[in-house]
């Protein structure tokens, strides 16, 4: 197995994240937030705070920084702080205090004294369900409602009026936060060349252009430097406040910028997972076969309605064949701060409602639940005639039911004493996307090559797969390629997010490298050169002609050649009109529920998952395990609780909980590997979110195989478990 590039420099400390870098001259910022949640900034009194000592410099809406908003076909517009004197969340940006150090900048910040004029709020997802909206196009640009009818069928009330079997509940889930364990943070310094920021994001590139557009300056003159990611998760593909303000505010005192939210900031001023709340309808046959499928779905959003969690457009929509479909989403526009992409964005939520609901049906049909999902498998999306390109999900079940002991559980659980035992399965899907991406690789005479590209490494594995796949591409071993990432003077490498590192610069570096082959062998036999008119070549990183070889060093070293540079471009193309393209998996969870305290402990769980070829085993597992525990997190600890004048309950790590090592089991992972290169030359799909996807409806559904206790609500707490 391969172990991780950055490993020994990350568990050694040795890793240098944004934050870290630190420059002569160096000031500090602090964030101010709003202790409001609907309003106007009437005034700010900084008189207290520009007399404190070692400020140099206090911003605000009424003495602001010089920021545009930026617009991208990828984000659409970005909110940017100081701008306007309107307030719709609590805890929003509303000042920037900045000195000589992070402590003189935070006590300054607190002497600001801030009026409003204050308006009604809209804090809660159930109370703002009367002002709902259609969601925008959503879910690869599909309508907000969508319904599907077989030939004769009027309407779904109709088809589910019809079906002799008829399951029909609501679920909710709770608001999250990303949490990652770096929190944002920026270092910016301008010289002659222009801005360089220094800040953890998915996409160098994208942040780069983001803050040109902002600044309004060039974009060759910034500089997005982030070689190392502490956590992101969707949370970090947007650029933060703080690099907006830290560059704004190194320009404007022409001295380098820190600034960096607290832990407590974090949970306010960045962006999280929406609320959302579902209701599914159910209709089948006596033995199983889906007749009806409704999805309503709803999602709480910021007063701008900037995002949606697409949560029926993310697993109704595709995941079992039925004769009759219909789904819609809807958004709440509440003042609460931003929702954005949370790993898994769609799936995670919206298959904690779709796998109850078939749990919930196989229980009213007296049949497994293993059985009923394989029997109402999909091989196309409902509605599409493009099958999936390669889909094994029956064979992860099976896999999974006899590696995890599915044959001897009980339709009511056991007991081990004074804990009441339950095992629960659910289907995970999550789909097989590509982004644009450019990979340089580089041959160099010592015969190692480079290979960069700007998207960011953010714990998913990357940069060690930039070695494999370059290795493999240009038949050398590994150790001989160093792989590059997190630099926007790099080639465009898109956002790390969706899943869709591997295969977006996978396939790019295997471009790169068949043009870099190419280009050598055209130098190996040129006029002068050591193959000279010859029919060359290449294999194990060595030119062949005429019984002669050499390493690709040798040749470059023969010509007075440095290096030999070739790039390589990869987007979606033609394959996404002839085929659907989706990563599978099965989960299987056993949770344990004390007969007396009613704490429910996770035991066991295991995943069964297609995703393609696996590039780096141990990574994947990893990743895997990683979403796993993120699907138990949101089952049994996560959630954000908001007050009603909008103030975050638990916004800090001592009140939202999340799993520690004791409330996580030893999990196992198995892959079935089937290289899918209808989807990508590389054969690889996503993995890095589906590993979320489902798990916490196996949970539930395992309470309820424990409890008999339907818990249609995440996360769950003692108190949903009391007789």
């Amino acid at each position: 197995m391969t172990s991780r590039l950055d490993g020994p420099l990350k568990v050694t400390g040795q890793a240098k994240y944004g934050a870290d870098n630190n420059f002569p001259g160096m000031a500090y910022g602090y964030v101010v937030l709003s202790t409001i949640a609907h309003g106007e900034i009437a005034a700010m009194d900084v008189t207290a705070a520009n007399s404190a000592p070692g400020v140099i410099g206090v911003y605000s809406p009424f003495d602001p920084l010089e920021l545009r908003r930026p617009s991208s076909p990828l984000f659409g517009e970005t909110w940017v702080p100081l701008q306007d004197k309107e307030v719709t969340y609590y805890g929003q940006p509303i000042g920037f205090v900045v000195a000589e150090t992070f402590e003189q900048a935070r006590d300054a910040a607190m002497l600001i004294e801030v009026a409003y004029h204050q308006r009604p709020a809209l804090t809660s997802l159930e109370d703002g369900l009367a002002s709902a909206e259609d969601a925008p196009p959503v879910a690869r640009e599909e309508p907000p409602s969508l319904e599907v009818l077989a030939d004769g069928v009027e309407s779904i009330e109709d088809a589910l009026a019809a079906s002799p079997v008829v399951v029909e509940a609501t679920y909710t889930t709770a608001t999250q936060n990303h949490a990652a364990m770096e929190p944002h943070s920026a270092v910016a310094v301008w010289d002659a060349d222009g801005l360089t920021v220094y800040s953890g994001n998915q996409g160098a590139n994208l942040q780069a252009a983001e803050l040109a557009a902002a600044l309004d300056v060039d974009p060759a003159s910034v500089h997005s430097v982030n070689p190392f990611v502490g956590g992101a998760f969707g949370g970090k593909a947007r650029t933060s406040a703080p690099a907006f303000l830290a560059a704004a505010a190194a320009k404007a005192l022409d001295r380098p910028v820190k600034a960096a939210l607290t832990r407590e900031q974090v949970f306010s001023a960045t962006a999280g997972r929406a609320a959302t709340l579902q209701k599914i309808l159910l209709g089948a046959d006596t033995d199983g076969t889906l007749i009806a499928l409704r999805h309503d779905s709803w999602c709480s959003t910021a007063a701008d309605r900037s995002f949606v969690e697409p949560t029926s457009h993310g697993t109704s929509r595709e995941w079992y064949a039925t004769q009759n479909l219909a789904i819609s989403q809807k958004m709440v526009p509440l003042n609460i701060p931003p929702t954005t992409f949370m790993r898994a964005p769609g799936e995670a939520p919206g298959s904690f409602a779709l796998e109850s609901a078939i749990d919930e049906l196989a229980v009213r049909l007296n049949m497994d639940p293993i059985e009923l999902r394989m029997r109402n498998n999909s091989t196309a999306p409902p509605g599409k005639d493009l099958q999936w390109s390669s889909k094994h999900l029956d064979e992860c079940f099976r896999i999974g039911a006899e590696r995890f002991g599915w044959a001897n559980r009980s339709p009511q659980g056991h007991t081990d004493g004074d804990w009441l035992v339950g095992l629960g399965t659910a289907t995970a899907m999550f789909p097989a996307l590509r982004f644009p991406a450019t990979v340089e690789v580089v041959l160099q005479a010592d015969d190692t090559a480079v290979v960069s590209t700007s998207g960011a490494d953010p714990g998913t594995g990357l940069l060690t797969v930039l070695s494999l796949v370059g290795a493999e591409s240009l038949d050398i071993s590994p150790e001989k390629i160093t792989p590059r990432l997190g630099d926007s003077a790099f080639p465009p490498g898109g956002m790390s997010g969706g899943s869709t590192g591997t295969a977006s610069a996978g396939t790019a570096i295997m471009i790169a490298a068949a043009t870099a082959i190419d280009d050598l062998l055209a130098l190996a036999s040129s006029p002068g050169a050591p193959f000279d008119g010859m029919e060359v070549s290449y294999a194990d990183g060595r030119v062949l002609a005429e019984g002669q070889s050499m390493t690709f060093g040798e040749v470059l070293r023969a010509v007075n050649r440095s290096s030999l540079s070739a790039t390589g471009s990869s987007a979606p193309g033609e394959e996404m009109t002839k085929h659907s393209f989706s990563s599978f998996g099965a989960q299987f969870c056993e949770v344990r529920v004390h007969r007396w305290t009613r704490e429910a402990r996770v035991s066991r769980m295991l995943g069964v998952f297609d995703a393609g070829r696996i590039i780096n085993d141990k990574a994947a597992r990893s990743q895997i395990i990683g979403g796993m525990i993120w699907g138990v997190s949101a089952a049994l600890h996560e959630g954000l609780e908001i007050e009603e004048n909008g103030r975050l309950a638990n916004g800090d790590f001592a009140g939202y909980l999340l799993p520690v090592n004791a409330d996580i089991p030893d999990v196992g992972v198995h892959f079935v590997q089937y290289p899918d290169t209808l989807h990508n030359a590389v054969g690889a799909r996503g993995l890095g979110e589906i590993g979320t996807v489902g798990m916490a409806a196996a949970v539930a559904n395992a309470v309820y195989n424990a409890t008999g206790i339907r818990v249609r609500n995440i996360p769950i707490v003692i108190e949903d478990l009391l007789d």
